[in-house]
């Protein structure tokens, strides 16, 4: 079993991307050629033993992305199928649907999809970069949703993994998940249509510096999608955890939804608003058969669910929309 992103270069040559397909290209498979990660041997045998199966239908466009339907796959098959994927844990974005094998990730993606879809400017044929993209579901949304091509990057190799074990059955080639960091990108590419920065921004030790990365890599004109972690408050309000943050090491600043947008006008943002503001329930974010170790619950005052573990405000995630200067 061989990870092979050639196709994405073949994809991306035929895009404003071209210039950086190449790049990108030898980027990503040099890090699959050379991983040495512990478990990478066990995550190929997983996918090299993916059944091959005749399938009815693909759907990269509902709120469970689905690849076939029960009939086109016995037990057995049903079977081999969950100890394969499930090889490849912690799940955490879905959910996913193979033959009837329901993978149910940790996070619900499908509710913070829909919070946000139909505030958005149209994908249709746009190029699309999403990042810190995981198992790919948003990925897989935004290419249902019309995009030329939808590039996903995660550092995290078992989410990219997860990602080619979903393309062994969806086949499609406009959405991608690279084994790359933001810091991996080319800088000032100024192409994008479309930036999608989901649950990244309070992992940045430096927000503004995120913010301004993305601007660079937007086409003038082009539409930030952010959705992070917020406190409510003023446009001066900023909360800065003290160790960790619902459990978290490595959270560095929750803004308000008004300090947000204010630093998105420093760096010449235009048409700011926040479309949504919503605290995550323990039915989004939960403990799964796919996901077995701590959730939400978990991370929250036993006593007190709008507090933290630690006593800050419970999770609370805004939506917020801007266009590039």
């Amino acid at each position: 079993m061989k990870i092979d992103y050639s196709p994405f270069k073949e994809a991306a040559a035929h895009t404003n991307l071209a210039i950086w397909a190449e790049q990108l290209y030898k980027q990503a498979q040099n890090i699959v050629d050379d991983c040495n990660h512990g478990h990478w041997d066990m995550w190929l045998e997983a996918i090299s033993e993916l059944p091959k199966i005749n399938l009815s239908s693909l759907d990269i466009d509902s709120d469970t992305i689905r690849a076939g339907l029960p009939k086109d796959c016995d037990d057995a098959c049903r079977k081999k199928l969950y100890e394969c994927m499930q090889k490849l844990r912690p799940w955490r974005k879905g959910p996913f649907d193979i033959c009837g094998m329901k993978i149910e990730s940790e996070w619900r993606s499908d509710w913070k999809w829909n919070r946000l879809k139909d505030h958005i400017s149209s994908l249709q044929d746009r190029i699309v970069l999403d990042i810190g993209c995981g198992s790919g579901y948003h990925t897989w949304r935004m290419a249902g949703a019309g995009a030329k091509l939808a590039v996903g990057i995660d550092p995290y190799k078992v989410f990219v993994m997860q990602y080619w074990a979903m393309k062994h059955f969806l086949q499609n080639d406009s959405a991608w998940a690279l084994p790359l960091g933001i810091e991996d990108i080319p800088q000032e590419m100024r192409v994008f249509d479309t930036v999608f920065s989901m649950g990244v921004l309070y992992h940045r030790k430096s927000p503004i510096d995120h913010l301004q990365q993305i601007r660079d890599m937007l086409r003038s004109g082009g539409e930030l999608v952010l959705e992070t972690l917020v406190i409510e408050g003023d446009e001066n309000a900023v909360l800065v955890p003290e160790g960790r943050y619902a459990k978290m090491r490595n959270v560095w600043f929750l803004p308000s939804p008004l300090a947000l947008e204010k630093w998105l006008r420093k760096l010449g943002f235009k048409d700011i608003h926040t479309v949504d503001v919503n605290q995550t329930s323990i039915e989004e974010q939960r403990t799964t058969d796919w996901m077995r170790w701590e959730s939400l619950k978990d991370y929250l005052d036993e006593k007190d669910p709008n507090k933290s573990f630690e006593g800050y405000p419970a999770p609370l995630r805004a939506i917020t929309l801007a266009t590039a200067p």
